[in-house]
């Protein structure tokens, strides 16, 4: 009996040896402090529990659900778009389908679309997945740069036309993972043109829209005028709304797009538990007060760790978005060297930037997901041990 081959091209996932470290020192009674999941760590509001609790006391949700999502839940998706992001033309019937968060969809497009040999263009650094399902899928990842001196906006035109020829799919994700990089609606533009010319199926996965600071609202790429004729955009509750276990999302634009991945999932899945998107929906109607208060609570915690790092040196300023900090590391440790360091010395867990491709080597990512007292307990033992940018 032997593993598929395409399994030895796929590296373990990002957090299995930093857990594997993480669970050693734990079971030696070392408190860890952990940066590295980007779970959020708030209690789901009280209104959609309760609405789960009614949906699971009918009968009616026991059954199969549909494979695209209920229709009640793919309206309350299509009007949430129109109220965010003022996209009024959305036909739930063929532009909307429920996911199990976006991780299932963003694989499962790759299947829909990519045959052996096709290209992606995807960010590097970027989530993982775009480049394991790539390899899942046979097809070939080029990876399209993200730089610190552009935004951590990747540069079009620097991508060749041989590959921009061939890309069957192009991977976007602003406000962005792991950098916390955020896109104007002119870059947003720029890329509409740039997949139309190469009718280039253009994916934007936009999980972190909700979580941003400073009075900033992320944009959806379906605000472009004629996106929906080559983009989709993929929609996650888990963060917005502190699902992450609840396992629902969207996606949502182009109609080859969802029937490409509706095709997909109806012989993989058997869809969202209907209780699960009855829930969902009534998370849509979440006062904004709430959404505000959760907003502000990140927002105090990034501010804590900026400048608690920036008080030891370290060159970043406050992003704009996303639940994470993107930091630069000492020059003389790798990623995975400065990661392993702050564990052993610190008992702080992070994610080293190489995880997220080539590119993000010389930085670590640290997700907000951590009590502010906790936070400064994390930057007193980084200061207690002398582990300065310098």
């Amino acid at each position: 009996m032997h593993l598929a081959k395409r399994l030895e091209k796929i590296p373990p996932y990002l957090f299995t040896e930093i857990n594997r470290k993480q669970n050693e020192l734990i079971e030696r009674g070392v408190d860890i402090i952990n940066f590295g999941a980007g779970d959020p760590d708030q209690p789901t509001p009280n209104h959609i529990v309760q609405a789960m609790h009614e949906a699971i006391q009918d009968s009616t949700n026991h059954h199969y659900p549909s494979y695209k999502g209920l229709k009640e839940y793919r309206q309350a998706a299509a009007d949430w778009m129109k109220r965010r992001f003022g996209v009024k033309d959305i036909n739930p019937e063929t532009e909307i389908i429920s996911s199990i968060g976006s991780k299932e969809s963003i694989h499962n497009i790759f299947l829909a679309f990519i045959n052996p040999g096709d290209c992606t263009i995807i960010p590097d650094p970027g989530y993982p997945v775009y480049r394991t399902s790539t390899i899942f899928a046979e097809g070939q990842p080029y990876p399209m740069q993200l730089r610190a001196e552009n935004g951590f906006l990747p540069i079009l035109r620097s991508i060749p036309q041989e590959v921009a020829e061939k890309a069957k799919l192009l991977w976007i994700n602003y406000p962005n993972n792991p950098t916390g990089a955020t896109a104007s609606l002119e870059f947003f533009q720029e890329l509409v043109d740039f997949c139309r010319h190469y009718n280039i199926l253009l994916c934007h996965d936009n999980a972190y829209s909700e979580i941003a600071y400073d009075n900033y609202q992320p944009p959806s790429i379906l605000q472009i005028p004629k996106a929906k004729d080559i983009a989709i955009e993929f929609h996650s509750l888990s963060k917005t709304y502190n699902m992450a276990g609840w396992r629902i999302g969207f996606v949502v634009g182009n109609s080859l797009g969802i029937k490409g991945l509706s095709q997909v999932k109806s012989n993989i899945d058997s869809g969202v538990f209907e209780a699960v998107q009855k829930a969902a929906i009534a998370a849509f109607s979440t006062a904004e007060k709430d959404l505000e208060d959760l907003v502000t609570l990140y927002q105090r915690r990034r501010d804590i760790l900026v400048k608690g790092l920036q008080s030891l040196g370290y060159p970043i300023k406050a992003n704009l978005a996303s639940l994470y900090v993107w930091v630069p590391i000492p020059q003389n440790y790798t990623s995975q060297e400065f990661a392993t360091f702050l564990l052993k010395k610190c008992g702080i867990t992070v994610l080293p930037g190489n995880a997220y491709g080539a590119s993000g080597e010389g930085f670590i990512r640290m997700a907000l997901t951590v009590e502010e007292k906790r936070i400064g307990q994390a930057l007193q033992r980084m200061k207690n041990a002398g582990i300065n940018y310098i």
